[in-house]
């Protein structure tokens, strides 16, 4: 019979993790909706994540609902990536199961949490479609996504993974959080997201560490063009939902735009989604401290410039 190679677990840590998780708990009707729906006299998205306040041709009423077209891809977004996120970490918390109980019980939290976050989202987008006008369409499939994505090496996964739990941090600190001007239930959503997230992002760095104890020099290279790989295929999709999101925002503008006015909003919206889903979580200072322990140098310019196209 063949030995299971195991790996240190730092169980002081998942054990906080079950700490917060049972304090923090919330409900989705009780703590988040409370009955409410969007105000849409107001944004969802800061202009630091929306990039409207830089498209000078538009005025202030058509700014908000560029802002909350976004917004309501930004929470789709979230619901498409936890797919393959729960599915990940239901996978990996396999690799605890007659192993360290403080561990299987963190990790089991978290894809429960992943699930909740799931269901928020699909009501979100419910309760949006039914105030916004028809024609919006979020395009990529979930479950399409979550196949792919997890054809890759569980390193790189775990990586991406890592890199979406911190810039959802970054979101509300930085930006969510102290702006005044955002819908009320729509900003809620993500404070009570983020409060969950922040133990997620430990676990993510968690059993990234122990994964990239198992793999060879090979195998971490070939794991590198994975997380490479899976970072073009998500720009793929935002390029495609920021087409058809400046295409509604142009149908239901209520005014004729110009081709030029046209291609601006378009490149605006894809420079934003490439800044909220890509660059903002590549330039998160704990993601870098952690990749840089795992790759070479070589890796990591090989990392760079990969990123230099969206950048």
């Amino acid at each position: 019979m063949t030995q299971q190679q195991t790996f240190a677990v730092d169980t002081n840590r998942y054990a906080r993790c079950i700490a917060v998780s049972k304090r923090i708990r919330w409900d989705i009707d009780e703590d988040v909706i409370r009955g409410r729906r969007f105000d849409f006299d107001k944004k969802f998205l800061p202009d630091g994540l929306s990039k409207v306040n830089e498209i000078d041709f538009l005025g202030d009423s058509e700014k908000r609902f560029l802002s909350q077209i976004q917004g309501r891809t930004y929470a789709n977004i979230f619901g498409l990536v936890e797919r393959f996120i729960c599915a990940k970490v239901l996978e990996v918390s396999q690799e605890h199961f007659l192993g360290d109980q403080v561990a299987l019980e963190a990790l089991i939290r978290f894809s429960d949490e992943e699930l909740k976050h799931q269901e928020l989202f699909r009501r979100l987008e419910h309760m949006a479609g039914e105030q916004m006008p028809e024609g919006y369409q979020f395009v990529p499939q979930p479950n399409e996504v979550a196949r792919a994505v997890l054809g890759k090496s569980s390193w790189a996964v775990l990586g991406l993974t890592l890199h979406i739990e911190l810039f959802t941090q970054l979101h509300y600190k930085q930006s969510i959080e102290a702006d005044s001007d955002l819908s009320e239930l729509w900003k809620d959503v993500f404070l009570y997201h983020w409060r969950e997230e922040s133990q997620h992002a430990i676990m993510d760095e968690l059993e990234w560490q122990r994964e990239d104890e198992k793999l060879s020099a090979d195998e971490r290279d070939q794991a590198v063009t994975d997380l490479i790989d899976l970072v073009a295929a998500i720009d793929g999709i935002l390029q495609l939902q920021a087409k058809h999101d400046a295409e509604y925002f142009v149908s239901n503008g209520g005014r004729a735009f110009t081709t030029d006015e046209m291609e601006t909003i378009h490149q605006k919206v894809l420079e934003a989604y490439r800044w909220q889903y890509i660059i903002s979580g590549v330039q998160a200072p704990r993601f870098s401290e952690v990749l840089s322990r795992f790759i070479s140098t070589d890796q990591g310019k090989r990392i760079s410039e990969a990123l230099a196209t969206f950048v």
